[in-house]
């Protein structure tokens, strides 16, 4: 397993538990402790972590790239709702949107119409939601699991060749300068795709996100035509976009059309 590899690992284990020791990563890993304490400063390096005596805490109560076993879609689950009502708005029947895996995501399959729509997901639960609204047309990109996703080496050119009206992507984190970021490099080339691909793309993010930054990357915040959140955004990141002409949805004013 390579470094970075190891990287994902390590957040995705502390996202997880919170803490964990060098014994025990070393152990999970199949690596020495010299490598588990050469990579957990490195991560410390990027602010991701915080190492103290024997292992390391997460540095930040809120990175979670994808759903966890334990419940992670439940955080900031009124933030996650009015986000999905939100961003609900945008969609016009007929539509071909594609749903990124992820919590909020997740909030507005539950709370879309059973309505003429093609729906393109990888997300397991977002199908389980959306297979008993039989007016909803469900295209699925495939490949292996990666717990509630689905991707593989094909998922990003399968996507790269639909026509897709609106895309919203979820992230673990937005910074107005590092972009829209996760911490599973494996689905950084399907969300591109989707970024690429879509007429419009927006993305739907909880203000706890904003001003923090995960492992990889996946869209500048130019690239991403409206961000919609909710609005327990501070004033400080709102003029921190507005200055960049970073357009924000987070209910304050009027949307465009």
């Amino acid at each position: 397993m390579n470094a970075l590899k190891r990287h994902e690992k390590i957040m995705e284990i502390l996202i997880e538990r919170q803490e964990i020791g060098v014994g025990e990563l070393s152990s999970l890993l199949d690596v020495t402790g010299k490598t588990i304490r050469e990579d957990l400063a490195r991560l410390e390096e990027k602010g991701l972590l915080v190492r103290v005596h024997g292992g390391a805490m997460l540095a930040q109560n809120d990175q979670f790239g994808i759903l966890s076993s334990r419940g992670a879609a439940e955080k900031h689950a009124s933030e996650k709702a009015e986000i999905a009502a939100r961003a609900l708005r945008y969609i016009e029947p007929g539509d071909i949107v594609a749903l990124d895996g992820g919590g909020t995501t997740l909030e507005m399959a539950r709370q879309l119409e059973n309505a003429p729509l093609t729906v393109v997901t990888n997300d397991l639960f977002i199908l389980s939601e959306l297979a008993r609204k039989d007016k909803i047309r469900l295209v699925v990109p495939g490949g292996e699991r990666v717990r509630n996703v689905l991707i593989g080496p094909g998922s990003a050119e399968f996507v790269s060749g639909l026509n897709i009206s609106k895309a919203f992507l979820s992230a673990t984190a937005l910074h107005a300068e590092l972009g829209a970021s996760i911490y599973t490099g494996d689905l950084v080339p399907y969300k591109k795709a989707l970024v690429k691909t879509a007429r419009q793309v927006f993305g739907v993010v909880e203000h706890q996100k904003f001003g923090k930054f995960a492992l990889w990357t996946f869209a500048d915040c130019g690239e991403l035509d409206v961000i919609v959140t909710d609005g327990g955004i501070e004033a400080s990141q709102k003029e921190i976009f507005a200055q960049k002409n970073i357009r924000l949805d987070d209910g304050s004013g009027d949307r465009e059309a």
